[in-house]
């Protein structure tokens, strides 16, 4: 059962992901099972069993505890806002894109214009995993690095396509090595393509919410998010495990680009 459990959440985590029978996951995977046997023990299980967290998701009716990560952030710095075009990268299973439907259903409500039990909002999430239907959430699954998946995101954007985006989430993270090298070079990969992104479609005052990992590779991450916004910060929400070297950095407002 642990040995099942562990090939699913090694190649279920948002982000790169490995298709069944790939060369590379072939090659890879005995080595990272053997690593995540070691950690995915009956300690870890109990802590994921007891954490307050993920009784609240439970409770709450979100899909994972991240969800209050977000929220977090939302809280701290105003982030979604009446009418916004919010496009979640890597969204799989859906609790960031949950946590933003409900916060602009719940913003609908002081706008007569909105259908009562509607967000006012747009929402778009794209995954290259499957994700369950969220009401409200346009979902692609598709990897929006390819013209088709991209091309798919445009099409659901206001004003025929042309339209910009106000804000871009990114929880995703890659499959973990246990390599620091190899990890951190995925992870500035991540990191690189969701900004990209950003540069691209968000609207000059937008935003870009992604995760990232302190250690080797941070600080180029962050300086390369001060080419791009006027404002950049790190947040490390208290639902994110005290352990883990998990942060965000938040980008606002887009500079001129040269």
């Amino acid at each position: 059962m642990i040995d099942h459990l562990m090939q699913w959440l090694l190649r279920s985590k948002n982000g790169v992901f490995l298709p069944s029978g790939s060369e590379t996951e072939k090659m890879g995977t005995e080595s990272r099972l053997s690593v995540a046997k070691n950690k995915f023990n009956k300690s870890w299980l109990q802590d994921h069993l007891t954490d307050p967290y993920v009784k609240m998701a439970q409770k709450e009716g979100y899909r994972a505890r991240a969800v209050y990560k977000l929220s977090e952030i939302d809280e701290q710095d105003s982030l979604i806002k009446p009418g916004m075009v919010v496009v979640d990268l890597g969204s799989s299973p859906g609790s960031w894109s949950q946590y933003v439907r409900n916060r602009l259903t719940e913003l609908g409500k002081r706008n007569p214009k909105i259908e009562s039990g509607k967000p006012d909002g747009t929402i778009i999430a794209i995954d290259l995993l499957p994700m369950e239907d969220i009401a409200d959430v346009s979902f692609i699954q598709g990897d929006f690095r390819e013209e088709e998946g991209l091309k798919a995101v445009e099409r659901l954007l206001p004003e025929g396509g042309s339209g910009k985006v106000d804000l871009v989430l990114s929880d995703m993270a890659p499959n973990l090595s246990g390599v620091g090298v190899a990890d951190a070079a995925r992870m500035a990969f991540l990191a690189e393509i969701a900004l990209d992104f950003a540069i691209t479609h968000l609207d000059q005052d937008g935003a870009l919410l992604i995760k990232c990992f302190h250690g080797s590779g941070y600080s180029q991450i962050v300086e390369s998010f001060k080419k791009v916004f006027k404002t950049v910060s790190p947040r490390k929400p208290k639902a994110s495990r005290d352990r883990s070297s998990e942060t965000f950095l938040l980008g606002r407002h887009l500079k001129q680009m040269k």
